[in-house]
């Protein structure tokens, strides 16, 4: 005690860095605003996929929107209880690549990874065309640049990605809560009205060319199980949530699935009761929302909430893919820069790659929603069948208690996803499946050629074993290539000086003249170095100097070439310096073993 006060124990505190601390952690709310998105946003286009199927056995056949959604709330509710258990067992983030590494081996995580890949691209693609049809229906001029206006947007999101500005949960959770409100608005205020209270976009002829059989009730199936991407986003990111992590989690995964499966049954139970059709210039939603809310400024406010929710929603791949990315670079199965972070800091090279794949199939789909579905939930389901028989695995390996109840759950999801996986796969292949079908292999040998590639390296360079100790060679020589007399060339030669045992400074000059003047000049500055002089009659400048390092390279000596740079001080002058020496180090990277340094000389100009 001293002057009244117990002793205390004083230890220093760190300043956290962004990111870390409790309270740069989210809580259940915050998650379902970050992580839920993709998934939430799925009911702009998931019902809609299944009307249009379902439309070709004429409008008697939308009644069967219901019981088909019915079902894929059913596949829902499995997937939140697997996912649940996906939580469980990898707190620190259960992505499909991560769960497939570790419980089934090479092969499946490859696979993993690449379809990872494919779902990340075609978020970005969906997302961004579903939200310019949901801005199309507000302001249909912009349906004839609905291409344009995708690559815009993508452009923005890259931009934004680029500079590295995160999502941030409290920032999301307005755009999300006015999203749910919306869509929870328009069925309840819907299933109030005893008619629509207006009604959009022009009518088309429905002409029945199909029978409402088992294969078109299959393929409405596998078409509506879009809605489901995006399921699996809580469980790779369980390390972002507070303490307990894994109950908030698993929390927020069944917070998930009870709005989405509630907005998917009551959007079903709308279009059954009221027989929604496809109309021109609209969507399926936006019928719904005029219905609901009639054609003034609700109508307007509901479509924009939709389309900036669905721009948030491919901004998700913009923080996934290119952290996936880098996992593969990490494990050698991509190349090393993908690995490679910014100051901000950012995987700029996984977002470039993202943004130049999406462009391609944009342009490539014509910017088409419904034509990218049946590509997209392929590498979805792949993703969700092998993160459940993940989990079979590790139940049967670990046998804690209660495994065989555990191993039952993620059975049963496994089951209903490949079931569900092999139905999208036969209906929708001549569709654009077989799109799918060609590229995750394709990308699995990438994957597979890389990582061999890069253990040949290893084995060649002797990573992992203790060398030899280096022998003995003869006195480094550090060649400079050089023009005239200058203050450019006392730079130079200082800098190579101080660099090795010999120093020679080299000229290449067509003219007889120029040449005897260069050593007139040499001989009155008499800088202490030898000055060597090639002529060269065919005015070649980079084919004699490689030739004059080869010579001197001979016998094993330690060669180092500096090549002197001038840099001005703005880059609009920059054009205005020639890039000789640029190409000369070029060229000896490619044909010679040397050192080739580049010695910069800032102008003040």
């Amino acid at each position: 005690m001293a002057y009244g006060l117990a002793r205390r124990e004083l230890a220093p505190r760190v300043p956290l860095r962004p990111g870390e601390g409790e309270k740069n952690h989210l809580t259940s709310l915050e998650g379902l605003s970050a992580l839920s998105l993709d998934a939430l946003s799925s009911v702009a286009y998931g019902p809609e996929a299944i009307v249009l199927v379902l439309v070709a056995a004429g409008t008697g056949a939308l009644a069967a929107t219901l019981p088909i959604t019915l079902a894929i709330t059913f596949l829902l509710a499995a997937l939140v209880v697997s996912y649940a258990q996906v939580i469980a067992v990898h707190p620190d983030g259960g992505g499909a690549y991560a769960v497939a590494k570790k419980d089934l081996g090479a092969t499946s995580s490859l696979l993993a990874a690449a379809s990872l890949v494919v779902d990340y691209v075609l978020t970005v693609c969906v997302s961004l065309t579903a939200g310019v049809d949901a801005l199309a229906s507000a302001f249909p001029d912009l349906a004839r640049d609905k291409l344009p206006v995708c690559l815009v947007g993508l452009a923005l999101l890259t931009a934004v990605n680029l500079r590295g500005v995160t999502d941030s949960a409290r920032v999301l959770m307005l755009p999300t809560v006015l999203f749910i409100v919306a869509i929870l608005g328009v069925v309840v205020g819907d299933l109030l009205r005893a008619h629509p209270a207006a009604v959009v976009g022009t009518a088309q002829p429905v002409q029945a060319h199909e029978t409402l059989g088992l294969l078109l009730i299959l393929k409405a199936f596998s078409s509506g199980c879009s809605a489901l991407t995006g399921v699996e986003a809580i469980a790779n990111a369980v390390p972002t949530f507070r303490t307990p992590r894994v109950r908030r989690a698993q929390r927020t995964e069944f917070m998930l699935g009870g709005l989405l499966g509630l907005m998917l049954i009551g959007l079903a139970v709308l279009i059954r009761r009221d027989h929604v059709a496809p109309r021109g210039g609209v969507t399926v939603l936006a019928q719904l929302t005029a219905g609901a809310y009639g054609d003034g400024w609700a109508y307007y406010a509901t479509n924009l909430i939709v389309t900036l929710v669905l721009l948030l929603a491919a901004n998700t791949s913009f923080g996934g893919l290119p952290v996936l990315m880098s996992l593969l670079a990490r494990d050698h199965r991509l190349p090393h820069l993908f690995g490679l972070r910014a100051e901000r800091p950012v995987y700029r090279y996984g977002v470039v790659a993202l943004a130049l794949l999406a462009a391609a199939l944009l342009i490539a789909s014509e910017a088409d929603t419904h034509r990218l579905i049946p590509l997209f939930a392929i590498g979805v389901f792949i993703g969700f069948t092998l993160s459940q028989l993940g989990l079979v695995r590790h139940w049967a390996t670990e046998r804690p208690s209660g495994w065989k109840h555990r191993a039952l759950i993620n059975g049963t999801g496994a089951v209903l996803t490949t079931l569900a996986g092999l139905i999208l796969l036969f209906t929708k292949f001549l569709e654009g499946a077989w799109v799918v079908v060609i590229t995750v292999p394709l990308l699995m040998l990438l994957f597979s050629r890389v990582q061999r590639y890069y253990t040949e390296v290893g084995e060649e360079l002797g990573l992992g074993r203790i060398p030899d100790p280096p022998a003995p060679r003869p006195g480094s020589l550090v060649i400079v290539p050089l023009g005239d007399v200058s203050r450019l060339a006392q730079h130079a030669i200082g800098a190579a000086l101080a660099l090795g045992d010999e120093v020679v400074c080299v000229a290449v000059h067509s003219d007889p003249d120029k040449s005897r003047a260069l050593q007139e000049a040499w001989a009155r500055w008499n800088p202490g170095v030898r000055l060597d002089v090639i002529d060269s009659p065919h005015r070649s400048l980079v084919q004699p100097m490689v030739e004059y390092v080869r010579h001197a390279a001979r016998g094993g000596r330690q060669i180092a070439v500096l090549i002197p740079e001038v840099e001005p001080r703005h880059r609009r002058y920059e054009i205005l310096q020639n890039q000789r020496g640029l190409l000369l180090a070029t060229v000896l990277r490619a044909r010679t073993d040397v050192v080739v340094c580049m010695l910069p000389y800032r102008l003040r100009v």
